[in-house]
């Protein structure tokens, strides 16, 4: 694994994310394309806005992707639990990065006079979400091979799951386990 293993598949994968999303919007009425605010975060993604913020006429909302967890695996996608330190030892072949993709949009509230949202709107809003998650679902099983080479990438996809409505903003989450390099080589001993 190289000093910027992890950036490149991050940014691949919103990069590929973010054209399927585009692909769905012009292909399906009324369905908003990948948000202009897509970006890899170094943690939890905060739910700064789900509206256009970029003050155009391009698709609100926000999509990142973010690292949840490293670990090592002699035998992917399982996590390796073996001692490490020992004559003898080799070092786990795999290192797993648990990737989690997140897309949130707007949704409909309780308007200025205290009613809540038509059961047309709660609707139209659930497609938006609903072609949303298999876009996401698909783009990931569709790109991730393609992004390790000529041999491909070993991936697991993990749970997918709705999140909100929180905030005006609803939308989805999607985790997916990825297979990288080992380690690095250690640096050579320095002697004293």
């Amino acid at each position: 694994m190289t000093a910027f293993s992890l950036r490149d598949i991050t940014e691949a994968v919103l990069g590929c994310v973010c054209a399927a999303l585009d692909q769905a919007a012009a292909e399906i009425p009324e369905q908003p394309g990948c948000p202009c605010r897509a970006c890899v975060v170094p943690g939890l993604p905060a739910w700064d806005e789900c509206a256009d913020p970029c003050g155009e006429e391009t698709a609100g909302g926000q999509l990142t992707v973010h690292v949840a967890r490293l670990y090592p695996s002699t035998q992917f996608p399982v996590e390796d639990q073996e001692v490490r330190g020992l004559r003898g030892c080799s070092l786990p072949p795999t290192t797993a990065v648990e990737l989690v993709v997140t897309l949130l949009r707007c949704v409909p509230t309780i308007d200025e006079n205290g009613c809540p949202p038509t059961c047309e709107e709660l609707s139209a809003a659930a497609t938006v979400t609903h072609i949303d998650a298999v876009t996401v679902y698909n783009a990931l099983m569709c790109c991730l091979p393609h992004t390790g080479g000529r041999r491909g990438r070993r991936f697991v996809m993990g749970p997918q799951r709705i999140i909100g409505p929180q905030g005006g903003c609803v939308g989805i989450e999607q985790r997916v386990t990825v297979a990288l390099p080992g380690c690095a080589p250690c640096p050579e001993e320095v002697s004293p």
